[in-house]
């Protein structure tokens, strides 16, 4: 599973990090930090996760070794 959030459109509310803190956390006050390729045993908690956004700024998708070998940059 590939996650992106658009940190654009994320206002630090914090759902994501109660869902899936292995995922998800703050660096510092508001500044949202997160796994781009989590393991698959946080699969249920990144999508729950997703859900819980208020704003829907997370999107999952899947790995590709392409993707996958950019987001180890």
């Amino acid at each position: 599973m590939q996650v992106v959030v658009d940190l654009n459109r994320c206002q630090s509310y914090g759902q994501c990090v109660f869902a899936a803190p292995e995922v998800f956390w703050f660096r510092g006050a508001e500044s949202l930090e997160y796994d781009h390729v989590p393991d698959a045993e946080s699969g249920r908690a990144v999508e729950r996760a997703a859900l819980a956004c208020p704003v829907q700024a997370i999107t999952l998708g899947r790995v590709t070794e392409a993707n996958a070998a950019e987001a180890r940059c």
